[in-house]
């Protein structure tokens, strides 16, 4: 497979769109979260993504609303806006043993401590992960595209993210986002592992 550097983002508009296509699972509840959590902790891999309700005022910024936490079948979609950053949940984010993959993790983790404090531990950050690789994208849907070929969406990234009820299109997004991170990780392993893959010059 022959990796390359960049990609334009008319070749990424005309490609296929990517989705997740296990379940979704919504979580409103610290008891919803309990159990998710149980769930989660039996998987080695994860992947990971946050979402908050973006602000069109200068100066004001909402906090993190979403944290979506993707296995290969299952996504769930923790509320934080409605339930808070629970107990179990900082628990999974500082499991060493639990590898747990996301993009611009610096920024998300950022936001995740003004609702509470926690030391992320077992951490990959892709754009760091894809530079030996050579690749130079930093967007999650250009690394992504490069990899897979398809196109991840963008058009719920500035929708409600605290709204009453989530709908198919945001949870479809969200988890996709979380999932399209575990994705990339496994591919990249995949290639390493092999060594069937050659950088573009």
């Amino acid at each position: 497979m022959l990796i390359k550097r960049t990609i334009n983002k008319e070749v990424v508009n005309a490609m296929p769109k990517a989705a997740f296509t296990g379940e979704i699972h919504v979580v409103n509840t610290p008891w919803e979260a309990e159990r998710a959590v149980a769930y989660l902790r039996g998987c080695p891999l994860l992947g990971i993504d946050s979402e908050t309700r973006p602000s069109f005022a200068k100066g004001h910024t909402h906090k993190v609303a979403l944290l979506q936490v993707a296995s290969e079948e299952h996504c769930f979609l923790f509320r934080l806006n409605v339930m808070g950053l629970t107990l179990p949940l900082i628990t999974l984010l500082e499991m060493p043993h639990i590898t747990k993959v996301g993009l611009s993790l610096k920024d998300d983790f950022m936001m995740l401590h003004k609702r509470a404090p926690f030391e992320p531990r077992g951490i990959i950050e892709l754009q760091e992960f894809v530079r030996p690789f050579g690749i130079e994208e930093q967007s999650l849907q250009k690394i992504y595209a490069i990899l897979f070929g398809e196109k991840i969406s963008k058009t719920q990234r500035l929708s409600n993210w605290e709204a009453d009820v989530l709908t198919q299109p945001q949870q479809l997004y969200a988890a996709t986002d979380a999932w399209a991170c575990l994705n990339i990780y496994r591919k990249l392993q995949q290639l390493k592992e092999s060594g069937n893959y050659e950088m573009e010059s």
